[in-house]
């Protein structure tokens, strides 16, 4: 994130300053993570928390991946966004893609990830049990008008806090892409087709 110029700090579980909003079930089997004055949209960056939430660790990591290269889709339910087709899978017509925020909450898990490691959490257990995103004081500078005016120019920074738990079933890393594709019905029945003609 440090190429970014995204510039935020992350709090590791030991050296936390300040408290989170909500309590871990069994704390020796969580690990926690968060960011504070954090230079990406809150709109966008509240949205991609809401979708992450309660996704097993990997798949919430998969997911940002795909999310920066236009693979999945994260639905706007507050804050508008356009319709598009890739939403169907979460009942909402409305999403975007927002790759800066994306990249941040995938940054904030990798932070979570290590710290899970360091207490000796399986890492492929962890639930995204808590995902939290507040609005942080807006950065002020300004905007030149027409007329000698001026205008506010505000940034609209935010703080993320996540909290990962380990759970009873264990989701599996994906596998490589060696693996057989799915074949769809039309294709099949074309295969059947061409054997009978044979």
């Amino acid at each position: 994130l440090a190429g970014l110029g995204i510039l935020f700090r992350v709090h590791a579980d030991s050296t936390m300053k300040g408290s989170y909003a909500a309590v871990a079930d069994k704390d020796a089997k969580s690990c926690k993570a968060r960011g504070s004055d954090i230079r990406v949209h809150y709109k966008n960056t509240r949205e991609v928390i809401r979708a992450v939430r309660g996704m097993h660790l990997n798949r919430a990591l998969q997911f940002l991946k795909n999310v920066q290269e236009k693979k999945e889709i994260v639905p706007f339910t507050r804050h508008g966004g356009g319709r598009k087709a890739q939403c169907k899978q979460f009942g909402h017509p409305l999403g975007r893609w927002p790759k800066k925020s994306a990249e941040l909450v995938y940054g904030l898990l990798k932070n979570a990830e290590s710290n899970a490691e360091l207490k000796g959490l399986d890492v492929d257990a962890l639930e995204i049990k808590h995902a939290m995103c507040n609005r942080a004081p807006k950065m002020r500078r300004r905007t030149y008008r027409a007329h000698g005016r001026i205008n506010p120019y505000q940034s609209s920074p935010c703080h993320v806090e996540v909290i990962l738990s380990e759970t009873e079933t264990v989701v599996n890393r994906p596998e490589d892409e060696g693996a057989p594709k799915k074949v769809s019905k039309k294709k099949q029945r074309k295969e059947r087709l061409q054997q009978r003609q044979q």
